[in-house]
């Protein structure tokens, strides 16, 4: 199996914020209107230029707004051409995976913008609590989503090292999955993360990686209050909660959004889930006592 080298660099340049996302457009006017009139975006630049390279490259505008902090939102608008379907939005979770995130400083700040789009008569999504960010979201006359948002909370040394072996986890999954192993959900990415944090321990119990901060700290609660239930602290920031012969939680009870719930997982886990959709999670432990 090829994998990729890790290479010695020179320097370490580090990255000083997003100058501009850039997406084209094939509403110039609807778009102006949308980010400078509507949302009140400030228009700060504008190219224009014959096309750039190749001899069917289309004359072009390439224009900017001002979206805080030192960002701007840049646009093309390729003159004379027509859409490709390929590039027309869809309502597939996939398409709306590429979208623009603007951070705004705290709940009554969001709370604001919300109110500034419904009154420009923008049709608003949805508003949902997502562990660490609250998000509001819409879409722009090309359908490209939009996103504001507030971090409840700074990410830390616990949120990176979770990080890595989460993503650790799925690159050796993804990896196998070249050799014909199945990869097709997240289950054994939180089942191989609770091997490694597990260590030596005999697996007879179901048992659930729980990072300790607060938007998980509801787990940790009930198990505390719930016999039959451990929740133990244990290295790199984790509560490891056990449960015999299994553990079951329930997320109204819990008092978790959906978009919080389906990821109490994150940590890890040892065992198999029976079940777990948006209001029940059963964990049976790997090896019956």
């Amino acid at each position: 199996m090829n994998r990729p080298e890790k290479k010695a660099f020179l320097s370490n340049p580090v990255l000083r914020g997003v100058h501009h996302t850039a997406r084209p457009t094939w509403k110039l006017e609807e778009t102006v209107h949308f980010y400078r009139d509507m949302l009140g975006l400030p228009l700060v630049h504008a190219i224009s230029a014959r096309g750039w390279g190749p001899a069917d490259h289309a004359d072009f505008l390439h224009f900017f707004f001002d979206s805080g902090n030192d960002s701007t939102i840049a646009f093309f608008y390729y003159i004379g051409t027509e859409r490709p379907e390929k590039l027309i939005p869809t309502e597939h979770y996939q398409d709306r995976a590429t979208h623009t995130a603007w951070l705004v400083s705290n709940a009554g700040e969001l709370a604001e913008w919300r109110a500034r789009v419904e009154q420009a008569g923008i049709p608003l999504r949805y508003q949902v609590r997502h562990e660490v960010i609250e998000s509001i979201y819409f879409a722009d006359p090309n359908g490209y989503p939009i996103e504001i948002t507030y971090q409840t909370r700074p990410f830390d040394l616990k949120d990176k090292g979770d990080a890595t072996r989460t993503i650790e986890a799925a690159i050796e999954l993804e990896r196998a999955s070249r050799d014909g192993q199945p990869f097709d959900s997240i289950e054994p990415v939180w089942q191989r993360k609770g091997q490694y944090l597990n260590e030596a321990r005999q697996a007879t119990v179901a048992s659930v990686f729980v990072l300790d901060v607060p938007e998980f700290s509801a787990l940790i609660d009930a198990a505390n209050a719930t016999d039959g239930y451990t929740a133990t602290r244990v290295n790199d920031g984790y509560i490891r909660i056990d449960g015999a012969p299994g553990i079951t939680f329930e997320r109204k009870a819990l008092g978790f959004k959906p978009a919080v719930w389906y990821g109490a997982l994150t940590g890890g886990l040892v065992g198999s889930i029976e079940r777990f959709d948006a209001d029940k999670l059963v964990i049976n432990p790997a090896v019956q006592s």
